[in-house]
């Protein structure tokens, strides 16, 4: 066993008389010379050694005034093997001067505790998890949950924060009307492909014009995905991610071997995989993706019924095709009775021709090739 030096035995001996006799003023000092004794070698400290600091501190900071305990949370908040059950207790006090620099820095906090401390404390509390070196989506899905517009801005500008699709979806309702955060989330390069298209179908001007401003090489391509109220939502190459790509990229492999039917889009659209149903309706209808994209996030239904006529899909397929839509933008959910009598009484000769005018519609409003 690892002998005690002289400077520790010391101070056992003062934590003890401490403990039984001495006022605040004394418990803050030895707090004080026991903080220094760790951090000067916490990094050579056995979890056997570090658990009895634990049991010290705990005792030591529960009779000590709070301008203490915030000296000691900024102490032990970057020492990575700070005692851990002292971390948590310093994390979870009301006084947000001594829980902030833990819940902001210290990496001994796991998600587990991050998302009960985001769920049961303040806002301050929840400002100070935002702006941590990195955020998981569990921890950001209660953020976004639960926090104020300033906490909602930070955990969107924390270029460490993931964000899961539940995430974005409640992002997109808080960015509504509120241009600054709307900018901002439009701009986080995970966000998924649907959810940027509903997001730009409902963009004001001001969030166009800094998107554009963000993006110059592709100015021309954002103006023409908000050309029309109707159909704002336009495959602007700044929106298009690897991801959208990689999906893309597999479906024409697939009608190009011959192995793209009914059966694999019902697949896709179970799966909840929004970029490459589109691609598959595109492919099987004959039209540019960006067409099936604007009919897709649309809330009226007929334009997808009209592809899947013009594709020869049977309902059980567009019957996917809808429940997906419905998933993935929210709203009321379509009433699939009336809507399969109306597909079965549509004529595929009808759908071309309404094809024609999707088609003619989305050149008029595609921007000019550059000379």
């Amino acid at each position: 066993m690892r002998a005690k030096s002289p400077q520790t035995e010391n101070l056992l001996d003062e934590l003890q008389a401490t403990l039984t006799n001495g006022n605040v003023a004394r418990r803050v000092e030895t707090l004080r010379r026991v903080t220094d004794l760790f951090i000067n070698g916490a990094v050579n400290y056995s979890e056997e050694q570090i658990g009895l600091f634990d049991d010290v501190f705990e005792c030591l900071i529960e009779h000590i005034e709070t301008s203490a305990k915030a000296l000691l949370a900024s102490r032990l908040a970057p020492v990575n093997t700070a005692p851990p059950r002292t971390v948590r207790t310093l994390a979870f006090d009301d006084a947000i001067e001594v829980a902030g620099p833990i819940l902001s820095q210290s990496e001994r906090l796991d998600d587990e505790t991050l998302i009960e401390a985001a769920r049961n404390k303040s806002q301050a509390h929840l400002l100070a998890i935002s702006m941590r070196k990195a955020l998981s989506e569990a921890v950001t899905d209660v953020l976004v949950l639960r926090g104020n517009d300033e906490v909602i801005h930070s955990t969107v500008d924390n270029p460490g924060a993931e964000f899961s699709e539940r995430g974005f979806t409640r992002l997109l309702d808080r960015a509504e009307g509120n241009d600054e955060l709307a900018t901002c989330v439009g701009m986080r390069p995970t966000m998924p492909r649907h959810l940027y298209l509903k997001l730009v179908a409902k963009a004001s001007e001001t969030v166009r014009r800094r998107l554009e401003a963000a993006n110059p090489d592709q100015a021309n391509e954002i103006r023409s995905a908000v050309h029309t109220a109707a159909r704002r939502a336009r495959s602007a190459p700044s929106a298009i991610t690897s991801q959208a790509e990689i999906a893309h990229a597999l479906v024409k492999s697939l009608y190009q071997e011959g192995r793209l039917d009914e059966r694999q889009v019902v697949a896709f659209a179970e799966q909840g995989k929004f970029d490459e149903t589109n691609a598959a309706i595109a492919a099987l209808a004959n039209v540019p993706v960006t067409i099936a994209e604007n009919i897709m996030i649309e809330r009226r239904t007929e334009g997808m019924m009209i592809l899947a006529k013009v594709s020869g899909m049977s309902w059980p397929t567009v019957e996917a095709i809808m429940e997906l839509r419905h998933r993935l933008l929210g709203g009321e959910a379509t009433e699939l009775q009336s809507l399969r009598e109306t597909y079965e009484r549509l004529r595929a000769s009808t759908a071309q021709q309404v094809l024609r005018f999707y088609r003619m519609q989305h050149a008029s409003e595609s921007p000019p090739s550059a000379a």
